[in-house]
């Protein structure tokens, strides 16, 4: 209960936490970035670390002369194509081992082809928007793999998605994390990064699952 309760404090104080951190330890607060976008988004059981919250506070950060934005982007950017590339290799990996045999209880062929259509045909733009999607982000490249999506198509996507995420939220602090109202409200913005994404994807779920089940009219 103290580690969550600690988890917790950290993601929506990462602002308070990273510059203690800077303060204490100085550059080593690359590897700590490095090791925090690289862990959420390539460990499967990690969703819950502060993706978006941390670019933005990040991007703050450089705005103030803190910490350099190149370099920081450059890391993080690595961190994310690098994490989405172990996810899906796992998936890659453990999936087929997990569903070897043919239709059981456990398993049916079937789905596990339709999955991998679906993930041929739109997993694009599913592994592009889940970056900006708390814990989608961390189970998309892991189900692609499991899907069996080809390492090309999803490498193109994990790059692009990468880069709007990590350059995108980053620019973001970057240029409007030092405003008044925005410092002052940081921690209302934090909790909206967290909630409004995933609010947003349970919506879209419900919306094509209850499309799914009324399905077409009669003419």
């Amino acid at each position: 209960m103290e580690f969550i309760a600690f988890l917790i404090d950290f993601v929506i104080h990462v602002d308070k936490h990273l510059a203690t951190f800077v303060l204490n330890y100085g550059t080593w607060v690359y590897a700590l970035l490095f090791l925090i976008i690289f862990v959420e988004t390539g460990v499967v059981v990690m969703p819950f670390l502060p993706g978006d919250s941390l670019l933005f506070v990040v991007g703050t950060m450089c705005g103030t002369g803190l910490l350099d934005l190149t370099t920081a982007i450059t890391l993080m950017l690595v961190a994310a194509i690098a994490g989405n590339q172990s996810n899906y290799t796992i998936g890659r990996y453990f999936g087929p081992k997990v569903f070897q045999w043919e239709d059981s209880r456990y398993f049916n062929k079937k789905a596990f082809m339709q999955a991998h259509e679906f993930y041929e045909r739109y997993g694009g733009i599913t592994i592009v928007a889940a970056r900006f999607m708390p814990f989608l982000r961390t189970f998309a490249p892991f189900v692609a793999g499991v899907a069996q999506m080809t390492r090309s198509k999803f490498s193109f996507y994990d790059v692009t998605g990468g880069v709007l995420w990590v350059v995108g939220v980053t620019l973001a602090g970057y240029f409007f994390g030092n405003i008044e109202w925005v410092k002052h409200n940081l921690e209302k913005i934090i909790w909206a990064m967290l909630l409004l994404p995933g609010l947003l994807a349970i919506f879209g779920a419900w919306k094509a699952r209850r499309s799914a089940a009324s399905g077409p009219t009669a003419g």
